[in-house]
């Protein structure tokens, strides 16, 4: 009679230590991440090609710009991984004012030089060969400014002076500026993402009915300008402008459609030969749909939901309130563009110009989302107790500055 062999582990099992961060939150979200960067590059690569080459450009033009960047990327990651915590929320006030000046700086007359119109838009600083985007900055800013302030503040919110008002003349000073851009999209992006830290915090859902009802009258004069009301027209009946404003979200729904369960194939896809307009940007999800049908999709959802789910774990376990807010909005900037993006793909929303993280082409955007994922690795092994996460040293004790 042959003896049993014994397989099971001597010892409990765990995932393996990146370098990065500490425990298996940490390994989870960096392999997500790489993994979509890696499936944004490919994408990116066939969605890209033919633009590439109708401009005279080598077919892998932009998916080389997009590495460069995701280089850049993997670097700032890495580095706010190591960023004490604290750091960030003693910096909060000089990030945000960096911003604004940024923001300022783009839209005053005399600044063309350095914030050329692109598109009908300014919204881009162009120094020294580098292009930024200083909007795709201020979402960052302005999650770690409000979660800075909705510590002071937790105990306030219940009150709509004394809690939220307070915070809407700050980020006033920062939506004023993105919407004369103009950027409206990205605008109620940077609200959203502002609104996440504060309910967070405690803030009331009340308050948020009320400031959207008096909201209504600036939303109706953004929506009243004659794209954005073109576009309103077309989401509601996509036969009433089928080449004009609801153009690109039919060719998005022909490309997805066409798909079916597996794709047509790598390379395949033919919307981005000029039928579907910024198909390696604005509407890549629709690419990945068309080349990789139903499984990519499926595979894209996956990911975005291991981010948004894992980032949530992070954020309950985070050590402290500024960490625990902070984490909050950080994981706001991928759960919610991504969202966003897809549902403008499927014709769920109007068309805005909201890029699919770490899929979209888009450097500025690349960068931030990286930079959002390491701190976020921060918050988690700070909650591991890792030596000098937080900084100073009393703030290991969970205390807040008053």
């Amino acid at each position: 009679m042959k003896s049993r062999m014994d397989v099971a582990p001597i010892r409990p099992v765990t995932l393996p230590d990146t370098g990065i961060g500490y425990g298996w939150e940490a390994t989870v979200m960096l392999v997500a991440t790489l993994v979509l960067l890696c499936f944004g590059l490919v994408t990116l690569y066939s969605a890209s090609g033919f633009l590439a080459q109708s401009k005279n450009l080598p077919d892998w033009h932009y998916v080389v710009l997009q590495a460069g960047g995701a280089g850049i990327g993997l670097v700032v990651l890495w580095v706010c991984s190591r960023i004490p915590l604290g750091f960030w929320e003693d910096c909060a006030w000089p990030l945000l004012l960096a911003v604004i000046a940024m923001l300022v700086a783009i839209i005053l007359p005399g600044t063309t030089a350095i914030a050329p119109e692109i598109n009908g838009a300014r919204r881009w600083l162009v120094m020294w060969g580098v292009t930024l985007q200083p909007s795709e900055l201020a979402k960052i800013a302005i999650v770690v400014w409000t979660a800075r302030v909705a510590v002071r503040k937790a105990g306030q919110f219940q009150s709509f002076s004394r809690g939220l008002l307070p915070l809407l003349v700050v980020w006033g000073a920062v939506l004023f500026p993105v919407l004369l851009e103009p950027d409206f999209s990205t605008a109620c992006l940077i609200a959203v993402l502002g609104s996440l830290v504060v309910f967070a915090a405690g803030g009331r859902i009340g308050h948020f009915l009320l400031l959207g009802a008096l909201m209504v009258p600036v939303v109706q004069a953004q929506l009243g300008v004659s794209f954005r009301a073109n576009r309103i027209l077309a989401f509601r009946d996509l036969a009433a402008d089928p080449e004009g404003a609801g153009f690109q979200v039919r060719q998005s729904l022909v490309a997805l459609g066409s798909g079916g369960p597996y794709g047509v194939g790598f390379g395949e896809g033919r919307q981005k030969f000029g039928f579907l307009p910024e198909a390696h940007n604005d509407f890549i999800f629709a690419m990945v749909g068309e080349e990789w049908g139903l499984l990519g999709v499926v595979f894209l959802l996956i990911l975005y939901t291991t981010l948004v789910v894992v980032g949530l774990r992070i954020a309950r376990r985070a050590p402290d309130e500024f960490s625990q807010f902070l984490a909050v909005g950080l994981i706001g900037i991928v759960g919610v563009q991504a969202l966003l993006h897809m549902a403008v793909g499927l014709g769920l929303v109007p068309p805005t110009g909201v890029a699919l993280p770490l899929v979209s082409y888009g450097r500025s955007n690349q960068v931030v989302t990286l930079a959002s994922v390491g701190m976020l690795i921060a918050v988690a092994r700070a909650t591991d107790s890792t030596p000098g996460v937080l900084w100073p040293r009393w703030r290991r004790r969970g205390e807040s500055r008053a």
